[in-house]
Parts: structure tokens; C-alpha cells; sequence
């Protein structure tokens, strides 16, 4: 069977011509990294085919032997790396490299600072390794044939990253991808066997498959078979560097090795590097990245680490053998025991998963309390990144509740800063004599939790409160209800319950204030109808007139707006209004005998402790016409 040959020209992405561009004008410092990177991507492809071959034998076309070939032609100017992997067909052309990262070019580019340091490394977190070809080539060309199809839907790729490439439908014999580098003419030291085998020994030594280049012959030996086909030597080390003891690694390869798992430009925070035996036995290497990757909190995204069995590839991203909170661990498990020929269905809820998963969990988590309490900056940095994500935990990990809320960090009143980093162990140390309950406040944004007025008898008695203002937190406050024995309480919801540091006296007053104002609270009760359940005096308020309060067991104010800008309904939960009688808009209130203005004030009353709280008023219109005409009528008189 003959296949027509298709040739057609298809112009770039307008986001993907300017990641080319940011690519060939910045990226010099680093262009050594484009051998890594193809070289990775070719180790990738060896690995997919083993993976496919489990169910399919007939994908190696007779040659299992997998490898990756680096040649050098001085004459041509061309670097060629090739490899006999899975291969690409037309359409899986177009879709991975015709279009960077698929769905994320768009946030790549917005991503870009145009500072170089910190644009190569968004290069690694999009996964846009290929492209780095274009810091030493003018021109790119790509062949190749998926495993399994015959030799005359083969493609060829070809662009010299202007704006535009072709496809066309070629012959090729043997499966997998030739990448043939047209180098600069400034860039020929790459044509250099010298170069590039310290390169490979560099950055690619531990590619658990063979990196081969030609065996250079000499004198007499290079004269006799300068006739004969090339012979080809392998220059990496090529064994599983997770496999190897650990007294024979360095930290340098074991963060050579982290790129390569990760296309990260960084090298990573910390790492881990343990062999468990027994009954279920397997590898892992485990790396917690310096930086969040740009679709950490893209649902669709999947993330996770490699999964091998007996150092064969089986799965990418494996999700499951990470809990989803801890989807920014790169790494590696390699285990002894799993079945080689179980789908990925059933592999996936198999029993010595489970287990794998929960030592993994325990072994991240020792790695960041280490980091923790041996290097709080780095661990600050770290928190910075990920503790949105480590706050998903309580509702995920039952089990590993408290370390979770140990390792976590907050901003509180017992400083000035809204960096988070104060931990729950410290606020359990600065806790009054009598406190048994840890205070928290939710908001919007943390300016707006610093200065709520439901704080303002806590900083009367020098009572800390945490102030929280990530959207998580209110998922993390519906998990988390306990730390060390102390419960947590919102400031915001049911009566104000401040234990043994609560004065009798208080209680009293305000039993007393409510006998002696009962007119004034019936009388705003009336005014606000439908919109509160109640109005009652407040303990809470020493400066603010007024504050809303939802039930203990309703839904806060915050979380009610966090669902609504998501477009998620809410059931809809009266509060009630507490007033600080003792304030002087109080006791004016009280003394106004005009029914209609009485009522224009308890409205403000009303929109003033919502807006106080960070909410949105229904009407702002009626508020801002209610209020211009107290300032008008304050003008006349």
C-alpha cells in the first residue's frame, strides 16, 4: 500500500511565535540545556513504547532494543538526535509540537517577565523543551513514524521558527524521531565529540536506556574500516540512578536527575531517596520543586509522579501514588512486586498502591518538617509556593491531619505583617492563661481580616487571631476543627465565647444594656425587617457601632461570596446585627424621634457593617442616596 505524499505549510500560533522568539533571542546562558532536553524527550518516547509494547509485542518491529543516537555531521553543520520510541504520526505532530504545552501557551506568555533568568525557568514549567532546539539551530528538522504503521506514514516536520512550519508525509523504515539540529554558524562547537559527550555525561549520565555516539578510530584502525558501517559506543552510564546506593550519588546527581524528571530549570528544595524491602518492595526518589509549576491549580491538569516496575515505564503522572495535595512532587517509584501485565485501570486500585502512597505521604511530609525546623527561610519561600495546596490536605488526609496543621503557616495579630508565617505550635505558646480555643477570622483579602471590627475585643485583651484570606481557608476551617486538643472558633459566628477570660462583669452589662435599650433593638429590628434574624447588643465591638454575626452553624458571610463568585448557589442565612450601644451614632440613634430617618440611619447602620466585612451591598444605590441625604441635611442644619 502507497500513501500519497501531503505537503502543507501551517503558520504558528501568534502566542507560540513569540515563545520562539523569547526562546532563541534569551535563552543563551543556558544552551547547553537543549541536548538535555531532546535527549529527555527521546528517553520519554522509549519509555511509552515499552509501555504500550506490554499489550502489543508487535510495536518493536522485531527490534526491542531501545536507545537513543547522538551523531554529529561536520560537513552538513547538522546535530541529529534520534530514537527508536514510539514515534509521532501527522496529527500527534501538530498537536505537540505544532502548539506549545497544548491549553497553557496563553498562560506561558502572560507568565513572561522579559528578564531572562526568570523566563528560562517558566521554559522548563510549561514543557516546552523541544523549542530550546532553537537556541543553537537556525532550522529544525523532525522525522518520524509511530511504532506499528507501515513505512510510508512517516512525517517530516520542519521550521526555522519564523512564524511557520511544513508537514509532510515521507518514507521512513525505521519507527521512531530524528530531531536534526541545522546549528548556527556561531554554534558548530556543538559538531564537537568532545562537547558533546561531556554534555551527555553531564546532564543525561542516569537515562535508564542507552545514549550511543560514534566510536572515534584512530590511525591505522580508522583507515581499515573507513568502508565499514559506523560502530556505535555507549557514552551515558545508562542504569536507573534511583537504583544506585546512595553513597555512590552526589547532590549534583541527584539534582541533574530532578530536571530531567521535571524539565526544570531549578534545581530542587529538597529531596528524598529510600529503598523499602520486605513484602512490598520498591524505590522512590521524591523531589519538592523551589517553584509552584504554572497548572498547579488547573483541575485537568494531571500531575503526579513515574511509575516503573522493575525499571520498566509504565505510567506518567501517576496520580495515585501521591495524594492530590502533594500534586508538585516530581519524582520516581520503581517497584519490584506490581504485575507488569495489569491495565492501568487495575493498576491503579491495586492493594500495594495504597501502601506506596501512604509511605510517600509520610516521607514528603518528614521532608518538610525537616525543611521546616532546619531552614525556616527556604521553608517560608516553599509556603509562599505551595501552601494553598498543602491547606487542601485536612480534607483529603484524615489521618495526617495535625502534621499537615503543623507544618502549616498564618498570618495572626500578634504581628504587623500579612506574610504568612506563624505557626499554629507558636500560637499555642503565646495563648493566655484561661484560653482553650484557637480565634480565626476568614476574609477576602488579609488587609480586610486585620481590620475587622469583630477583632476589636480581642486586641482589647491582647487575644491573637489568625487571619485568613486565602480561598481555600474556608475549606481548610470546615476539616480542620482541632490542633493539639485546643478547637478552633471563628470570631465571626454565634455568640462571642471567650471562655474564662470573659469577665462576669461583662455579661452582665450587656444583660442589663439589653433590658434598658430594648425600644432602640426593637425599634432597628423593625427597621431592617426581612434582613436580620435579630439585633442584640455586642461584646465584641469597643470602637466599631455596628457588626453582622452569622449562627455558629451557618455558613460564613466570606464563604457565602467565595461560592457566589464561582457561580455556586447559597442558602440564604439571616445575621444578626450586634450594636455597640456605647458608641456616640448609637446613642444619637436612640434619641431620634423621625420614623423615616431613623430608619434611612439603621439602613446605613446595616450597609456600613457590611461593607466593614468585606461584603457587597444589594442596593448601593439606595445606601449612597440614604447617605447623601444625611449629609445634606447634616449641611443644613
Amino acid at each position: 500500500m502507497t500513501v500519497e505524499a501531503h505537503k502543507e505549510t501551517l503558520e504558528f500560533k501568534a502566542e507560540v511565535s513569540q515563545v520562539l522568539d523569547l526562546v532563541i533571542r534569551s535563552l543563551y546562558s543556558n544552551k547547553e540545556i537543549f541536548l538535555r532536553e531532546l535527549i529527555s524527550n527521546a528517553s520519554d518516547a522509549a519509555e511509552k513504547l515499552r509501555f504500550e509494547a506490554l499489550s502489543d509485542g508487535g510495536l518493536y518491529e522485531g527490534d526491542a532494543e531501545l536507545r537513543i543516537r547522538v551523531e554529529a555531521d561536520k560537513d552538513a553543520g547538522t546535530l541529529t538526535i534520534s530514537d527508536n520510541g514510539i514515534g509521532l504520526g501527522r496529527q500527534e505532530m501538530m498537536d505537540t509540537i505544532g502548539s506549545i504545552a497544548s491549553s497553557g501557551t496563553r498562560r506561558f506568555v502572560e507568565a513572561l517577565s522579559g528578564e531572562q533568568a526568570k523566563d528560562s525557568t517558566l521554559i522548563g514549567q510549561f514543557g516546552v523543551g523541544f523549542y530550546s532546539a532553537y537556541i543553537v539551530a537556525d532550522k529544525v528538522t523532525l522525522r518520524s513514524r509511530r511504532a506499528g504503521v507501515g513505512a510510508e506514514h512517516g512525517v517530516c516536520w520542519e521550521s526555522d521558527g519564523r512564524g511557520s512550519y511544513t508537514l509532510e508525509t515521507v518514507e521512513k523504515t525505521t519507527r521512531g524521531t530524528d530531531v536534526i539540529l541545522h546549528l548556527k554558524d556561531d554554534e558548530k562547537e556543538f559538531l564537537d565529540s568532545w562537547r558533546l559527550r561531556s554534555i551527555i555525561g553531564k546532564f543525561s549520565d542516569h537515562i535508564a536506556l542507552p545514549v550511543e555516539m560514534r566510536k572515534e578510530l584512530y590511525g591505522e584502525e580508522a583507515e581499515a574500516k573507513k568502508d565499514e558501517p559506523p560502530e556505535y559506543e555507549q557514552v551515558n552510564r545508562g542504569t536507573a540512578l534511583w537504583m544506585r546506593p546512595k553513597s555512590e550519588l552526589t547532590e549534583t546527581d541527584y539534582h541533574d536527575f530532578y530536571k530531567h524528571v521535571s524539565h526544570d530549570f531549578a534545581p530542587p528544595l529538597a529531596y528524598a531517596h529510600n529503598r523499602v524491602e520486605g513484602t512490598n518492595e520498591y524505590t522512590t526518589l521524591l523531589y519538592v520543586p523551589k517553584k509552584a509549576p504554572w497548572d498547579l491549580f488547573d483541575r485537568e491538569q494531571k500531575h503526579g509522579v513515574k511509575l516503573y516496575v522493575k525499571r520498566v515505564f509504565i505510567m506518567d503522572e501517576a496520580d495515585k501514588l501521591m495524594p492530590h495535595y502533594l500534586r508538585f512532587v516530581k519524582g520516581v517509584v520503581d517497584s519490584d512486586d506490581l504485575p507488569l501485565n495489569v491495565s492501568r485501570e487495575l493498576l491503579q486500585h491495586n492493594r500495594k498502591i495504597d501502601t506506596i502512597r501512604q509511605a510517600n505521604t509520610k516521607r514528603v511530609l518528614g521532608v518538610l518538617e525537616t525543611l521546616a525546623t532546619e531552614d525556616a527561610e527556604n521553608y517560608g519561600a516553599f509556603w509562599d509556593e505551595f501552601g494553598r495546596v498543602i491547606k487542601e490536605g485536612p480534607a483529603e488526609d484524615f489521618a495526617n491531619k495535625e502534621r499537615l496543621a503543623g507544618l502549616m503557616r498564618f498570618a495572626t495579630t500578634h504581628s504587623e505583617s500579612n506574610i504568612q508565617r506563624e505557626t499554629l505550635d507558636g500560637y499555642l505558646e503565646r495563648m493566655q492563661e484561661g484560653q482553650e480555643k484557637i480565634y480565626y477570622i476568614t476574609a477576602d483579602t488579609a488587609v480586610a481580616a486585620r481590620h475587622s471590627p469583630h477583632l476589636e475585643v480581642f486586641r482589647k485583651k491582647g487575644i491573637e487571631v489568625l487571619l485568613l484570606s486565602d480561598r481555600v481557608d474556608e475549606w481548610l476551617m470546615s476539616h480542620l476543627t482541632e490542633y493539639k486538643g485546643k478547637q478552633f472558633q471563628s470570631v465571626a459566628k454565634g455568640d462571642l465565647d471567650l471562655g474564662e477570660l470573659a469577665a462576669a462583669e461583662e455579661q452582665e452589662a450587656k444583660d442589663k444594656a439589653a433590658a434598658e435599650h430594648g425600644a432602640l433593638l426593637e425599634r432597628l429590628k423593625t427597621a431592617l425587617g426581612e434582613r436580620v434574624e435579630a439585633v442584640r447588643p455586642s461584646t465584641r465591638l469597643v470602637e466599631s457601632p455596628a457588626c453582622l454575626v452569622v449562627g455558629e452553624y451557618d455558613m460564613s458571610a466570606n464563604l457565602a461570596r467565595v461560592l457566589k463568585a464561582v457561580g455556586q448557589n447559597t442558602p440564604e442565612n439571616k445575621p444578626t446585627l450586634e450594636v455597640n450601644l456605647e458608641h456616640p451614632l448609637l446613642k444619637r440613634l436612640e434619641l431620634e424621634n423621625d420614623a423615616e430617618r431613623f430608619n434611612d440611619l439603621g439602613l446605613i447602620l446595616f450597609d456600613q457593617a457590611q461593607l466593614a466585612e468585606g461584603g457587597q451591598l444589594d442596593d448601593p444605590a439606595g445606601f449612597v442616596g440614604r447617605l447623601n441625604a444625611l449629609m445634606l441635611k447634616m449641611m443644613a442644619d
